[in-house]
């Protein structure tokens, strides 16, 4: 306020004044405000679609079900790869093949005539358990239980079990006897005690399979506890409808193992 009682206006005007229409880059004049808001939704539509893509490759990330088992003849891992083609038959879940550590010497397993490996299949260390979503084991039967192999290799799993690192984790078996009465059922049903103390979750098939679990007219192996192959003296190969319940099992893990799984 000057001494005339008016008011002096600043030499100094802001030379970017909001009340200003930014310059036209034509040299026409100021861009008009209706032309402006388009280019700016475009670019904060830009700033909000860039992470959105980053988000969508982690959706994207497929469940996994480790099928581990142990094969002496071969009738196990012939299961074990048509589960696995089951499991990948489920949009979002793969199966992944490994075996146990062999126990025997090479000169033992040669005078018993046990074929070679396939040496494509890994083999797994207990410390890999944790990574999977799912867990599947096959082995053949011992007296009515797994077989040595199998049961070494849960043997070596003692420090999961004190961290608890497996719990609540699905899991289930298949496997193969050598005669009917052999312990399809109870090879199975004396491996549950593995997981219980692991805090696993057994994920039985029961008798989802269908008709195929009543038909009586041709010799199959199998029962509601898992998949399952007669393998006799070691020459008998599995059948269609042994071979198609192991498939089955593959998918019903996979149908599980989603619905437990934390949405990503």
């Amino acid at each position: 306020m000057g001494k005339g009682g008016g008011c002096v206006p600043s030499k100094k005007r802001s030379a970017e004044s909001p009340d200003q229409d930014p310059p036209n880059p034509d040299g026409d004049g100021p861009v008009p405000a209706q032309e402006r808001a388009p280019a700016a939704a475009a670019a904060a539509a830009a700033e909000v679609t860039a992470p959105v893509t980053e988000n969508h490759a982690q959706t994207i990330k497929k469940l996994r079900i480790f099928i581990i088992f142990y094969s002496m003849y071969g009738h196990v891992e012939l299961m074990a790869r048509r589960i696995k083609k089951g499991v990948d038959s489920i949009d979002g879940v793969e199966g992944v093949l490994y075996r146990v550590p062999e126990t025997l010497t090479s000169e033992v397993l040669e005078q018993m005539r046990v074929p070679q490996r396939d040496v494509e299949v890994p083999v797994i260390s207990a410390e890999q358990l944790v990574e999977a979503d799912g867990l599947l084991f096959g082995f053949p039967t011992r007296f009515g239980s797994m077989a040595s192999q199998m049961k070494a290799f849960f043997d070596s799993t003692g420090g999961l079990w004190h961290e608890q690192r497996l719990a609540g984790v699905p899991a289930g078996f298949f496997v193969s006897t050598g005669t009917q009465g052999g312990g399809q059922e109870t090879t199975a049903w004396t491996a549950i005690t593995q997981l219980v103390h692991h805090g696993m979750l057994y994920v039985p098939i029961g008798y989802t399979f269908g008709a195929g679990m009543f038909k009586m007219d041709s010799i199959r192996g199998g029962s509601p506890y898992g998949a399952g192959v007669f393998s006799g003296d070691g020459t008998r190969e599995p059948s269609t409808t042994e071979l198609a319940l192991a498939e089955h099992q593959g998918k019903y893990m996979a149908s599980i193992v989603k619905r437990f799984a934390i949405p990503y």
